[in-house]
């Protein structure tokens, strides 16, 4: 695997997480959990990943900022570039036993992601790309779907849960795309979601309201895929609004014009 540096330290600090949580995640039922409100869980492995994963990065890149889900930002000494990372996108699965939760990382340089890593521990599947060199799945070049009509597209998103706002706007997302296309999955996880997008297995992608660590490294893997994205409304920035919509070429108009109601 060539990576630079800054990559190969990434994806040192998923693996050792990944394993740290591959080991929790046989012990699910044993897990010390709490609750941050409805539907939403934070666990002792989840805060363990996090530590684990900042020693990695911050040790390597001491300069570097720092914008965890569970620590919170740190400013760095270098105010150009952060590590952006979810120790555990899919905690609810995790909890569940529900093998479908990833590590994302990812690296921001100027407020662009230039390096991304989405390890699925379960699977032993580890997604990664830099700006400029494609995307890849362990030791396989990545590329999204050549799917050209959407009766034939698979597509998937999330749901909003406990006391969030916009779960309306889903329902209404999902009566107007669902009759046109092959279907739609809501599996948990927004990283692996884009993830699998970048794979071409799912032809396209839309959620709003994401926070930026949800998606900060999937967004990467599809571009760096061929896919084509923006914000659901007209103008939005991807990471500052965690509004996102993305799929391959041929599919990206039809499916944002079902979606923006246009």
């Amino acid at each position: 695997m060539q990576g630079s540096a800054n990559l190969n330290v990434m994806i040192k600090a998923a693996r050792k997480a990944g394993r740290s949580l591959v080991k929790d995640f046989r012990e699910v039922e044993n897990l010390q959990v709490s609750a941050k409100g409805p539907g939403d869980f934070v666990s002792k492995a989840d805060r363990e990943a996090e530590r684990i994963i900042k020693e990695e990065l911050m040790g390597a890149r001491p300069t570097y900022g720092w914008l965890g889900e569970e620590t919170g930002e740190e400013a760095g000494q270098d105010p150009t570039r952060r590590w952006i990372v979810d120790p555990l996108d899919g905690t609810t699965n995790f909890l569940h036993g529900i093998p479908h939760w990833a590590v994302s990382i990812a690296l921001e340089h100027k407020g662009e992601i230039t390096s991304a890593v989405v390890f699925d521990a379960a699977k032993d599947e580890l997604y990664w790309a830099e700006r400029g060199a494609g995307a890849w799945m362990n030791d396989k070049r990545l590329r999204v779907s050549g799917r050209r009509h959407l009766h034939e597209a698979l597509f998937s998103t999330g749901v909003p849960f406990g006391a969030k706002l916009g779960l309306p706007a889903v329902f209404q997302d999902l009566a107007r795309l669902m009759p046109a296309t092959a279907g739609v999955r809501r599996l948990g996880s927004a990283s692996l979601d884009l993830a699998w997008v970048a794979a071409g297995r799912y032809d396209g992608f839309w959620e709003r309201g994401n926070k930026i660590w949800d998606i900060a490294a999937g967004i990467l893997l599809v571009k760096e895929a061929g896919g084509l994205m923006s914000g659901i409304r007209e103008g939005q920035d991807i990471l500052e609004s965690g509004s996102v919509i993305c799929a391959n070429e041929a599919l990206f108009e039809p499916f944002r014009k079902i979606i923006r109601a246009e």
